[in-house]
């Protein structure tokens, strides 16, 4: 069975950081656009970062550009969304999805896994 599991959220302060991971289990990342997005309270999800496994290529929505990264770990399985500068607007559920079709972007109706999705809170 396919899954993805995310970890890493929490609390923090404005202007502070977290790492969040992105773990498959069933499957690994060769071959898949994985992508973050969020979904903060009384709005529509929204997409944050992709990447391509199959030639590395990343995007990133403007609001996140020059802050957040993201990247593959050595164990094919993970991929990570190091978020720095972290602003209260930045306050959502954060999601991994994955697609193995040739897809490349941030349509969340593209994407056939998700992960339950982790909590992060920016507050001072």
């Amino acid at each position: 069975q396919l899954q993805l599991v995310e970890s890493g959220g929490g609390y923090v302060q404005p202007g502070g950081s977290l790492r969040l991971s992105c773990v498959a289990s069933g499957f690994t990342f060769n071959y898949y656009t994985i992508a973050w997005f969020r979904q903060a309270p009384g709005k529509e999800r929204e997409g944050v970062s992709c990447l391509s496994t199959s030639d590395g290529s990343t995007y990133y929505t403007d609001s996140v550009k020059g802050r957040f990264t993201i990247s593959r770990g050595n164990a094919k399985s993970t991929v990570w969304l190091q978020m720095n500068s972290l602003q209260p607007e930045d306050t959502a559920i954060y999601y991994c999805a994955a697609t193995g079709s040739t897809y490349y972007g941030l349509l969340f109706s593209e994407y056939d896994y998700w992960g339950q999705g982790t909590q992060v809170t920016v507050s001072s």
